[in-house]
C-alpha cells in the first residue's frame, strides 16, 4: 500500500479492523454492553453541541448510543447497522452491536492463533442458518388477543421507562394499536398522532380517542367549547391569494379601482356562505355545532363571517391531519365547496380548546369508531418528553411486529441459550476447521444473558450456567429473571420479543461481522496536499 505514495495517507492492518483500532467493533461493544438491561434507568449521555440529555435505558432508537461522531470505519460501520435495525424493526439496536462486537472478539481468540478469517466466516454463515432454524422451531405462533399483545408492550416499554409508567403506556399504545388496526391491511402506525404537552407529569399521559391539534381558533368570539358538532374537514383557500401566472389589471379611475377590490372580496364571500348555507341546513335551530377545519388559510373577515354565524373555524391544519380527521371523525376531505353535501359532514361528541402558556390546542373527543387517535404526551421537561416519545414509538411498533408476524418468541435471553445449546450439539457435523466458527457463533450469542445478569448486579458465568442448565433439564425455553437472578420460564411470564426483530438481529450481525473479518486494510488517504 505504501507503494501508492499517497500524502498523509494512513494504513491500518487487520488486526485493527476487528477491534483492535482505538474504537473499532471491540470498543463499541464494551462502551454499550451497559445499556442492554431488563429495566429502565436514566443515565446522562452528553454530546459536543448540545446539553446533556437525559434519556431512556436502553436507547433502542438507533440515534442514541451514536450521537457521537464516530471516526473509526469499522464503528461506522456498526453503527449503520443498528440504525438500519431501527429503521426496519424499530427495535433491537443494542442487541446488534453487541452481537457484533462479540463476534469478532470470539473470532479473535481463533485468528490469533493463526485461523485464516474465511474459515471463521465459514462458521458463520452455517451457525446463522442453523440459529434460523431453530428461531423457526421455538417461535410461538399464537393468536393476537389485547392480553397478548400487552404482554409484548410491556416488555418493550419497561426496558425503557419506569415500571409505574410503563404499565400506564402499555395499555395506551395497545389501545391506539388496535384501533387504527384495518382488517387485511398494513397497520400504519402515522394515524397515532404522538402530540407533546410540557404540562403536569409524565404518568398523566393519556390516549385521546380521537384527535388533538396543536393550535386554536384565530377568532376571539368563537365558542371555545362545542358538543355534538358536524365536522368540515377541507382544503379550501378562504383568503385572497396573488395569481399564480403573472397577470395585470388596469383602471382608469378609483371607481373602477373601488369596483375590482369587491369583485375579488365576493369571490371569497360565495365560498363563505356555501359553508354558512350547510350548516345551516344541517343545523337548523337545533344547538349542534359546527366545526370548520382548513387546510389553507382564512382571512380576518370570513372569520368574522363564520363567527356571526356559530361556526367554529380552524385554519392552517398539517397535512397529514387531513387524513386522521376523516378516519378519526368520518366525512370527507372537501377540495371545492362546489359540492357540499350533509354526507361530506363528519362528527364529534366534544371538541373544545385549551389554553396551555401561549400555545392553544383543540381536542375533538367522544368520535364514533375513531380510526385515527392520538397518544397526548405529558411531562414537566423536554428529555421526559423526549424520554417517553421514543419509548412510546419503540413500544407502537412491538406491537405492531407481533400483529403482523403472527407469532412472538420467548425474551429474557432465552432464544440465545437455546440457539447456542443447538449450535454446539450442531457442530460435529460441521466439516473441517468451519467448527471453530460455529463454536465462536455460540459463544457471541451468550453475550446477552450474560450482559443481562451482569447489569442486574448479578455474576454473568454463575447465572449463565444456572440458565443452561436449567435449559437443558427441562427442555424448555429459560431465560434469566432479573429480579432473583435465577432461572425462569420466560413464555410463563409473559416477556415476549419481536420475531422480526431477531431474525434481522441474526442476518445483520453474520453479514457484519463476516464482511469486518474479511477486510484486509484501512486506507486513510488525504488527497487534498495534491492539488496544484
Amino acid at each position: 500500500m505504501g507503494a501508492l505514495g499517497l500524502p498523509l495517507c494512513g494504513v491500518q492492518r487487520r488486526a485493527c479492523v476487528r477491534g483492535g483500532g482505538g474504537g473499532g467493533g471491540g470498543g463499541g461493544e464494551f462502551r454499550l454492553n451497559w445499556l442492554l438491561r431488563g429495566e429502565s434507568v436514566l443515565y446522562p449521555l452528553p454530546s459536543g453541541e448540545e446539553p446533556p440529555n437525559t434519556l431512556p435505558d436502553p436507547p433502542q432508537h438507533s440515534s442514541l448510543p451514536f450521537s457521537e461522531q464516530i471516526q473509526h470505519p469499522t464503528a461506522s460501520l456498526i453503527a449503520k447497522v443498528a440504525t438500519a435495525q431501527d429503521d426496519i424493526t424499530g427495535d433491537g439496536t443494542t442487541s446488534n452491536v453487541l452481537i457484533i462486537g462479540e463476534l469478532l472478539k470470539q473470532a479473535d481468540l481463533y485468528i490469533s492463533e493463526g485461523l485464516h478469517p474465511r474459515i471463521v466466516a465459514e462458521g458463520f454463515e452455517i451457525a446463522k442458518e442453523k440459529a434460523l432454524e431453530v428461531l423457526e422451531q421455538v417461535k410461538v405462533t399464537k393468536e393476537m388477543d389485547r392480553e397478548t399483545l400487552i404482554d409484548v408492550a410491556k416488555t418493550s416499554l419497561r426496558t425503557k421507562v419506569h415500571t409505574e409508567l410503563a404499565d400506564i403506556l402499555t395499555e395506551a399504545v395497545v389501545d391506539s394499536v388496535l384501533a387504527v388496526r384495518k382488517p387485511g391491511e398494513p397497520i400504519d402506525l402515522h394515524m397515532v398522532e404522538i402530540m407533546e404537552m410540557k404540562h403536569k407529569s409524565e404518568t398523566d399521559t393519556t390516549l385521546i380517542r380521537g384527535l388533538v391539534l396543536d393550535h386554536g381558533a384565530r377568532h376571539p368570539d368563537m365558542k371555545k367549547r362545542v358538543e355534538d358538532a358536524y365536522i368540515l374537514t377541507c382544503n379550501v383557500s378562504l383568503e385572497y391569494e396573488k395569481t399564480e401566472v403573472s397577470a395585470g389589471f388596469f383602471y382608469k379611475s378609483a371607481e373602477e379601482r373601488e369596483k375590482l377590490v369587491k369583485a375579488e372580496r365576493k369571490f371569497i364571500e360565495d365560498r363563505v356562505s356555501k359553508i354558512i348555507d350547510l350548516k345551516r341546513r344541517v343545523c337548523g335551530d337545533s344547538d349542534k355545532g359546527f366545526i370548520v377545519i382548513n387546510q389553507k388559510g382564512i382571512d380576518p373577515f370570513s372569520l368574522d363571517a363564520l363567527a356571526k354565524e356559530g361556526i367554529v373555524a380552524l385554519r392552517r391544519a398539517k397535512r397529514r391531519n387531513m387524513e386522521r380527521l376523516t378516519l378519526a371523525c368520518g366525512g370527507t376531505a372537501m377540495n371545492s365547496v362546489e359540492d357540499l353535501t350533509p354526507d361530506c359532514l363528519g362528527h364529534a361528541g366534544l371538541v373544545y380548546e385549551y389554553t396551555l402558556g401561549e400555545e392553544k390546542y383543540t381536542f375533538i373527543e367522544k368520535c364514533d369508531n375513531p380510526r385515527s387517535v392520538t397518544l397526548l404526551i405529558r411531562g414537566p421537561n423536554k428529555h421526559t418528553l423526549t424520554q417517553i416519545k421514543d419509548a412510546v414509538r419503540d413500544g407502537l411498533r412491538a406491537v405492531k411486529n407481533a400483529i403482523e408476524d403472527g407469532c412472538v418468541i420467548p425474551g429474557a435471553g432465552a432464544l440465545e441459550v437455546a440457539v447456542a445449546n443447538a449450535l454446539v450439539k450442531h457442530k460435529p457435523n460441521v466439516k473441517g476447521r468451519a467448527q471453530l466458527g460455529v463454536q465462536a457463533f455460540a459463544d457471541a450469542l451468550l453475550i446477552i444473558p450474560k450482559v443481562l445478569a451482569q447489569n442486574s448486579g448479578y455474576d454473568p458465568q454463575e447465572t449463565l450456567v444456572k440458565v443452561q442448565a436449567e435449559h437443558a433439564e427441562s427442555g424448555q425455553l429459560t431465560g434469566v429473571d432479573l429480579n432473583t437472578g435465577e432461572p425462569m420460564v420466560a413464555a410463563a411470564a409473559g416477556i415476549w420479543d419481536n420475531y422480526n426483530v431477531k431474525k434481522q438481529l441474526l442476518h445483520s450481525c453474520t453479514v457484519i461481522a463476516s464482511n469486518i473479518l474479511l477486510v484486509d486494510e484501512i486506507m486513510r488517504a488525504g488527497m487534498s496536499s495534491l492539488k496544484g
